[in-house]
C-alpha cells in the first residue's frame, strides 16, 4: 500500500524516480581527468593576473544573482550582455598566457604543474638577500641606478620576455656588472625567480598614480609592476642613490638595511620614516 502510493505521488508530481548510476573503471577515470584539469586551471589562474579579476567576476556573479531574485530587468539585461562580451574580452587580455600554456602542453612541460608546492624552491633565501643587500649597498654609494624584481605568487612570464634570458646564480658581483653604468644590460630590470636572476633588460609597465616629481622611470616602474602583481621590486635611484621597495602598489622609500631584509623576505612595511602611502582620496602622499 505505502509503495502503491509513494509512486502514484511521484507520479503525480512528476518527480523523476532517483536511480543509483553504475560507478566503475570509467567513472573513476573521468573523476580524475576533471579533477586534473581544473587543479591546472586554478594553478594557472593563481599564477597569472586572472587572479586579480575573481574578485571582480564574483562580484558581477552576485549582482547579476540580485537581479534575477528581485526581477531587476535593466540591470539583468547589462550584466547577461556583459558577460557574453567579457569571455570574448578574457581570451584578448590573456591571449599571452594562454599561447604559454598551449606551447607547455605542445612540449609536454604542463605536467610539472601537478609537482607539490612543498617541493618547490623558496621565491627568496637569506643567503640571496644578503648578496642583493651588498650589492644594493655598493651601488647606492656609487649612485648607480637598479631596478630588482621579486617574483612571488604571480608568473612574470610576461615581463620576462621582454628581457634576456640569463638563468644564473644571484651574487653581488653578478649585479653589479649588469648595473654598471654603459653595459649593455644596465638599463631595465632584473627578475629574481627562486634565487637565480632568470632575466635581465626586462621592461615593465608605468604606475599612473602621481609620485613625487623627484622620482624618476625606475620608481615608476616598481610601483606599476607592485601594482599588477604580488612582486617586490627594489630601486637605487641613479640620481641621489637613495633605496626604495615598492610593495602592493606602495613604495617605501629610503629603507635602512634591516627594512630592506625584512621587506624583501616577508614582505611586510615596517612604517619608515619617509613611505609613500594611499590615502582616503586615492594618491599618494608623505
Amino acid at each position: 500500500m505505502f509503495y502503491a502510493f509513494l509512486d502514484g505521488l511521484i507520479d503525480a508530481s512528476n518527480i523523476p524516480v532517483l536511480t543509483i548510476p553504475t560507478f566503475g573503471p570509467a567513472q573513476v577515470l573521468d573523476i580524475v581527468i576533471i579533477a586534473g584539469i581544473l587543479y591546472l586551471i586554478l594553478r594557472w589562474i593563481k599564477r597569472t593576473h586572472a587572479w586579480v579579476l575573481i574578485r571582480g567576476i564574483v562580484i558581477m556573479l552576485v549582482l547579476w544573482f540580485v537581479a534575477v531574485v528581485f526581477d531587476l530587468v535593466t540591470l539583468g539585461w547589462l550584466l547577461q550582455h556583459t558577460f557574453t562580451v567579457g569571455l570574448i574580452a578574457l581570451v584578448v587580455i590573456f591571449q599571452p598566457e594562454l599561447r604559454k600554456v598551449l606551447e607547455q602542453m605542445g612540449r609536454g612541460q604542463y605536467l610539472a604543474s601537478f609537482k607539490i608546492e612543498s617541493d618547490q624552491k623558496a621565491y627568496v633565501n637569506e643567503e640571496t638577500i644578503s648578496e642583493i643587500i651588498k650589492a644594493a649597498k655598493v651601488m647606492s654609494e656609487a649612485e648607480t641606478g637598479a631596478l630588482i624584481i621579486f617574483e612571488q605568487g604571480v608568473d612574470l612570464g610576461e615581463q620576462e620576455r621582454t628581457g634576456m634570458p640569463l638563468d644564473a646564480q644571484v651574487s653581488s658581483q653578478l649585479l653589479l656588472t649588469i648595473f654598471e653604468k654603459n653595459t649593455p644590460l644596465h638599463d631595465g630590470a632584473i627578475i629574481i625567480r627562486n634565487n637565480r636572476v632568470a632575466a635581465a633588460k626586462c621592461i615593465l609597465p608605468l604606475t599612473a598614480e602621481s609620485l613625487d616629481s623627484a622620482l624618476g622611470t625606475r620608481h615608476r616602474a616598481a610601483v606599476g609592476m607592485s601594482e599588477v602583481s604580488d612582486a617586490r621590486v627594489l630601486v637605487v635611484s641613479e640620481e641621489t642613490g637613495t633605496i626604495s621597495i615598492a610593495i602592493d602598489g606602495q613604495l617605501i622609500r629610503d629603507v635602512s638595511e634591516s627594512q630592506m631584509r625584512e621587506l624583501l623576505l616577508y614582505g611586510e612595511p615596517v612604517k619608515p620614516r619617509f613611505a609613500f602611502f594611499r590615502g582616503k582620496s586615492g594618491k599618494r602622499g608623505l
